[in-house]
């Protein structure tokens, strides 16, 4: 398993378009008490955050590093990852050399063309497409696929996390989804 301090942070610049924003932020008591309620950020250490219409959906903080860590310890062969964000999770999977390729399935074009352009490795395609709806090639199989798109921790979300691990079971060896074991104990 990964350690979080092993996770890089993201070096994005601060950027908008449409109803997304990408901006550094350097934690204080504010933003501890107001937007990071109950997970671990440490005062004063800078990060970067995405938003949709002002409303945190991901950041690189530790707590966010520590919830992709077995999805980047899993990464190897052929990847598919469902939800771009900041690329934090496709930063660090493209470390790893065992990494053939990585298919990323975004729904918003505004995300993948502020994002995207700052993952222009060879073994990336980014796929405006949504997640649920998608359809991998004929006959292709994954190594690790993660499913990430969902702006926030809720049991609502256990349905489509159902749908797409019942999409991918005969298609890939491993798979996951973002904070699937909290949903589950909201329930």
């Amino acid at each position: 398993m990964m350690l979080t301090s092993e996770i890089e942070k993201v070096s994005l610049p601060d950027i908008k378009k449409g109803d997304w924003t990408i901006e550094k932020f350097t934690v204080d008591r504010t933003d501890f008490q107001s937007l990071f309620a109950g997970r671990v950020v440490p005062l004063g250490e800078t990060f970067t955050r995405l938003c949709q219409n002002k409303t945190v959906v991901m950041s690189d903080t530790p707590a966010e590093r520590r919830d992709h860590s077995y999805a980047i310890f899993k990464a190897t062969g052929s990847c598919l990852l469902n939800g771009l964000g900041i690329g934090m999770i496709l930063k660090n999977i493209l470390k790893k050399p065992d990494v053939t390729d990585v298919t990323v399935i975004e729904l918003s074009q505004d995300l993948i063309d502020v994002v995207g352009p700052h993952y222009t490795d060879p073994r990336v395609t980014i796929i405006c497409a949504d997640a649920l709806m998608y359809k991998p090639p004929k006959g292709k199989r994954y190594n690790m696929v993660w499913h990430d798109i969902w702006s926030f921790i809720c049991s609502d979300n256990l349905e489509d996390m159902k749908k797409l691990h019942r999409k991918y079971g005969r298609r890939c060896d491993w798979q996951g989804s973002w904070c699937r074991d909290e949903c589950e104990r909201q329930r």
